[in-house]
């Protein structure tokens, strides 16, 4: 059996994130707030390879993504624990097809990476956050996941369609 990241082709894939991260185009922000990239990668793929294939890629790429940020915070838990819960969903739960779905999961994991980098902004400033920062750091969130949703759709099931047709089941 050929698991997903045994192919070039799907591993090399995991290179448009930091692409897309750095030259993500205007036309598909909010507010100047893009999709959370990370987050459409990783969610096909740990529903194709597996809890221990998607955490393992969600560090890999948080720590690609975390090098390209000079700030304090950092995207590999959230991305960690991800890709073990959708690689859990995906194994053990009947196939997720539906395009609202996959929304919602993309949904919900953009709101739990602005999250994630919330609370370590306020563990960082010792449990206190000015309220510039608490009301940027909410406007983001909002406006990465609104945007992650409503691209999911229509990105996760074109590589869900893709990735499952190279790994048989």
């Amino acid at each position: 059996m050929t698991r997903l990241h045994r192919q070039p082709i799907c591993v090399a894939s995991a290179l448009m994130v930091p692409f897309l991260a750095l030259a993500s185009p205007p036309w598909l922000a909010i507010d100047g707030v893009g999709p959370a990239w990370a987050v459409l990668w990783l969610l096909p793929w740990a529903l194709v390879d597996g809890p221990v294939s998607g955490a393992l890629s969600g560090v890999a790429l948080g720590l690609v993504l975390d090098g390209l940020n000079l700030g304090g915070v950092s995207q590999v838990p959230a991305l960690l624990l991800l890709g073990w819960w959708w690689g859990r969903l995906g194994r053990r739960a009947a196939p997720i097809q539906r395009s609202l779905n996959l929304g919602l999961l993309a949904w919900l994991g953009s709101v739990g990476l602005g999250l994630s980098l919330i609370l370590q902004l306020w563990w960082r400033q010792g449990g206190v956050l000015d309220p510039l920062t608490r009301s940027w750091g909410l406007q983001t969130l909002w406006c990465q996941a609104l945007v992650t949703g409503l691209l999911a759709p229509v990105l996760v099931s074109l590589q869900l369609l893709l990735w499952r047709r190279r790994v048989p089941s």
